[in-house]
C-alpha cells in the first residue's frame, strides 16, 4: 500500500491518568477548610476548572462554598501577606518644589 492510500493512523501513545482531586468521599462544604484552601491561588482567586481538573458539577460546587467562606469570614477576600510598600524612588522629596524657584 501506498503511504498516499493508507489511513491515517493515530499513534498509540499511553497516558497516565492523573488521579481526580476530589476523592469520592469528600464533601464539598464551605466547613471544610482543608478541601476549599487547595483550590485558591496565592492571591487568593479560584482556579479555573481545567488547572484544578474538575467536572461543570464540581467546580460550580466549589466556587459556591468558596463564596459562602468569604462571606462568612472563613477565608480571606484577597490575600495580603505582601503588603504594598513605597520604595525610595517613589517617595515625594519635600524640598523639591523650592529648589526649583
Amino acid at each position: 500500500m501506498d503511504k498516499s492510500k493508507r489511513p491515517f493512523l493515530k499513534s498509540k501513545r499511553f497516558f497516565r491518568r492523573r488521579l481526580p482531586p476530589i476523592q469520592s468521599g469528600d464533601r464539598i462544604d464551605y466547613r471544610n477548610m482543608s478541601l476549599i484552601s487547595r483550590f485558591i491561588s496565592e492571591q487568593g482567586k479560584i482556579l479555573s476548572r481545567r488547572v484544578n481538573r474538575f467536572t461543570l458539577k464540581q467546580q460550580r460546587l466549589i466556587t459556591i462554598a468558596i463564596k459562602q467562606a468569604r462571606i462568612l469570614s472563613s477565608l480571606p477576600f484577597l490575600n495580603n501577606e505582601k503588603q504594598f510598600e513605597r520604595t525610595e524612588s517613589t517617595t515625594r522629596t519635600p524640598g523639591l518644589r523650592a529648589r526649583n524657584r
